[in-house]
């Protein structure tokens, strides 16, 4: 995951910034390539889609779905069951390596394409969509 237009370590300022998505551990909710609308410190919850840093590497970025609190964190995994690299993998996660709740995702305009209104709009209408909470995601994710 690449990081633009904000420092995550508790930089003064504005609260959003724009992530890009790498891998595929987030599949079918986020694609690679998809850029990301970050809310750091929004609140958090069960379900909710989070950006936080990698509790054995901490300068890399990471994108996971938060299950649940247990002891020394949150749980997180991927949507997609066949990636690796979530808490199966390095346990909880502390609550204080969560930057920032995904409140959006969009999939960048394809180079050279035409920008037209009519274009425009259609890309609006297809690749513009928030990123809520799962509760049955999570319960899903849960029973694992």
């Amino acid at each position: 995951m690449r990081e633009t237009g904000r420092e995550p370590a508790g930089e003064a300022g504005a609260p959003f910034g724009v992530a890009e998505v790498t891998g595929v551990s987030m599949v079918p909710t986020l694609l690679h390539g998809d850029r990301l609308l970050v809310h750091y410190g929004g609140r958090l919850r069960p379900g909710s889609v989070a950006v936080l840093r990698h509790p054995l590497q901490q300068d890399l970025l990471i994108v996971k779905r938060l299950i649940e609190r247990r002891d020394g964190g949150w749980w997180v995994l991927g949507d997609n069951p066949d990636a690796e690299g979530d808490s199966r993998v390095f346990g909880a996660v502390p609550p204080e390596l969560v930057l920032g709740r995904v409140r959006a995702r969009y999939r960048p305009v394809t180079p050279g394409r035409q920008r037209s209104a009519g274009t425009v709009l259609s890309w609006l209408v297809s690749a513009v969509r928030p990123v809520g909470s799962a509760s049955s995601a999570s319960r899903r994710l849960r029973a694992r």
